[in-house]
């Protein structure tokens, strides 16, 4: 506690401070004590000196760096210092007493009751005050609170915060020793900027860029992926001149080309996104795998057949007011294409982003290139493969 009370005295030195002064200080202070005292500032004046941090911070100081960008990995770089914990043979009019006596009670939320310096329970407010004086903390704890390990990842922290509502959770180490806190609103703040973030990352655009990063900067950033894109959608042309013997004798395929892409792609992307958004919200580990593609594939051909059947249609009309042979197959070949290709889209879009994260890839970073690729290929690939078997 003695920690805490020192770092609520620093809060109010650094709100003294020049920003710069207040960021140079900081500088020397672990990634949680600035955390801890960066929460405590004025929002307006914290993010003054947030933005000096960021300038006299070394560059290999990860763990600061982590704090500002909004990157943390695991929990304990999330945490904060415990605000109040206090043993279980306390009595509630001692836990009073402490309460009052605290520099920064308006940051309390739980107690946190601990035997021989282990997290044994937890103690709401509520229960504190409508509790007799004379009641131990060991009486009207909750015993066994749920808590997060130092080491757990954000990931599975915000997958766990999907079914508990608590506006604080203790931080424990590998004793049960309780090391910090961390409020309910980071991890929910941070599922906010997980999801924002998908937007621009299904793109190969990073994470960490945002408005006011440097040109070069985010050169660096985008331009590796735009490369990738290049080499796969080579890949997508390459399948299409296999079959350019088949186009130059049925013209009006070259005019459906786009429409089966467009159409397969976006069965894809409604995929991925589900995928992508069961994946952040850590549901993706209480649904079977199988039963997921199953959805998708059903859907796949449910909208296939019915985007199918207007696209066979108008093929018909087309092929019929150029002159083209074989109207109604060609028709019939649109209408099947459209089915296959919805189907191994949606087959992607949920493949694509899970072997990603198999191999340790962040799974929304590019995910669009390859499943733009991958859907380019089979929905074009069968389109021309039906028209040559069918048709010609």
């Amino acid at each position: 506690m003695s920690h805490n009370m020192g770092l609520i005295e620093r809060v109010e030195h650094i709100r003294e401070l020049t920003p710069l002064d207040a960021a140079e200080e900081l500088a020397r202070l672990p990634a949680d004590d600035i955390q801890f005292i960066l929460s405590r500032l004025p929002a307006e004046q914290a993010l003054t000196v947030a933005s000096h941090l960021a300038e006299v911070a070394a560059p290999d100081e990860s763990a600061t760096r982590a704090v500002l960008t909004g990157m943390e990995e695991t929990i304990g770089e999330l945490m904060t210092p415990a605000a109040a914990m206090l043993p279980a043979s306390y009595t509630v009019a001692e836990a009073l007493t402490f309460m009052v006596k605290s520099a920064d009670v308006s940051e309390i939320s739980y107690i946190f009751v601990t035997e021989e310096h282990r997290l044994v329970g937890v103690v709401g407010m509520r229960d504190l005050i409508l509790a007799k004086p004379s009641e131990a903390l060991a009486s009207i704890m909750v015993r066994e609170p749920f808590a997060f390990h130092q080491d757990t990842p954000i990931e599975e922290a915000i997958g766990e915060v999907q079914y508990r509502h608590y506006r604080m959770y203790p931080v424990v180490d590998e004793q049960q020793h309780v090391v910090g806190e961390v409020r309910g609103w980071k991890l929910y703040e941070r599922i906010a900027s997980e999801l924002t973030a998908q937007a621009g990352s299904q793109y190969g655009v990073a994470k960490e860029e945002q408005i006011n990063t440097p040109v070069l900067a985010a050169f660096r950033m985008r331009h590796p992926w735009l490369q990738v894109n290049l080499i796969t959608a080579f890949a997508a042309a390459f399948v299409v001149g296999m079959f350019e013997s088949t186009i130059a004798q049925i013209v009006a395929l070259a005019a459906f080309l786009p429409v089966l892409a467009g159409q397969s792609g976006n069965t894809g992307c409604q995929a991925l996104a589900i995928t992508l958004r069961g994946i952040t919200l850590g549901k993706i580990q209480d649904y079977p795998i199988s039963r997921l593609l199953r959805k998708e594939i059903l859907l796949g051909a449910l909208n296939g057949a019915a985007v199918g059947v207007i696209a066979g249609i108008a093929m018909f009309a087309y092929a019929l007011s150029t002159g083209s042979a074989n109207p109604a197959m060609l028709g019939l070949v649109i209408f099947i294409a459209m089915i296959g290709a919805c189907i191994g889209s949606g087959i992607f879009g949920v493949a694509v982003p899970l072997l990603l994260k198999r191999f340790g890839a962040d799974p929304a970073t590019a995910s669009s290139i390859f499943l733009t690729t991958f859907t380019d290929i089979i929905g074009m690939g069968l389109m021309l493969f039906l028209a040559t078997s069918l048709v010609l």
